[in-house]
């Protein structure tokens, strides 16, 4: 989604980045499409994870100077949780650390997610996920996770607007399995795809989750800069006591700027 209009170029392209594309592999994407920008500066205004979709802003020319404005923006986003699973990078690309002995009833579930809705509202302190780009003594967190030294995560004040419970929908171990494969595998670089998919086999294919059944709930929630959804998705989980990762990432709004 890009707007040109008559050939001419824009200081502010809206980009629909697709879920395994990097925040840079979707801007240079975009790029080698578009001669018209193939030597003209350009950045982004805000990550998004690689399993993450959605709005993207990149600004380009005199406009890169302006990123700041952008980054500060509210963001809105659709999401999606899976109940079951905890995994060290808070969505399915990461290695699975818990998992649920117990099947989960939809109705209790649903319930116990409404009463915990109304504690996530507000201003309050979120840690940066440890499997991101935030540096620290110039280093990003997640070179820190992947070589086992200790960093104290740094965190941040942080204000969800509303946070609203959608849907709860039911997912076969086997169509969960997969669909995590797939969707990793559209993943490029290095991000352990193939541990991580061996680890998301033995989990779902062997007798550690005991259901044959799992959930998965759609939210859509309204949030400050700098918000972490993955670490929404985890700590939902924490506060019902049941494993929790974000199973899909979809921004739809970023400031007055929309998805069309």
């Amino acid at each position: 989604m890009k707007k040109i209009i008559r050939n001419k170029i824009k200081s502010i392209i809206l980009l629909n980045k697709k879920e395994g594309e990097t925040p840079l592999e979707a801007l240079e994407n975009f790029r080698s499409k578009n001669k018209l920008y193939k030597n003209l500066p350009m950045t982004y205004a805000g990550r998004l994870d690689p399993m993450a979709s959605g709005l993207m802003i990149i600004l380009t020319g005199e406009e890169c100077k302006n990123k700041e404005k952008y980054l500060s923006l509210d963001k809105e986003y659709e999401f999606q949780v899976l109940f079951g699973f905890t995994t060290d990078t808070y969505d399915i690309l990461g290695k699975v650390i818990s998992s649920s002995k117990e099947d989960l009833e939809k109705k209790i579930l649903e319930q116990n997610i409404r009463k915990a809705l109304k504690d996530f509202l507000g201003r309050r302190l979120q840690k940066y996920p440890i499997y991101s780009s935030k540096t620290v003594n110039g280093q990003p967190l997640f070179s820190y996770a992947r070589s086992g030294e200790n960093v104290e995560i740094p965190e941040r004040e942080v204000e969800i607007k509303s946070l609203k419970l959608i849907k709860i929908q039911n997912i076969k171990k086997e169509k969960l399995l997969s669909d995590i494969e797939k969707r990793i595998n559209k993943v490029k670089g290095d991000f352990r795809q193939k541990e991580i998919i061996k680890i998301w086999k033995k989990s779902l294919q062997g007798k550690t989750v005991q259901s044959s059944t799992l959930h998965i709930v759609s939210f859509k929630i309204k949030c400050s800069s700098g918000t972490y959804v993955r670490s929404i998705s985890n700590e939902m989980g924490e506060k019902l006591d049941i494993p929790a990762l974000a199973y899909s990432i979809k921004r739809t709004k970023i400031g007055k700027f929309k998805l069309v």
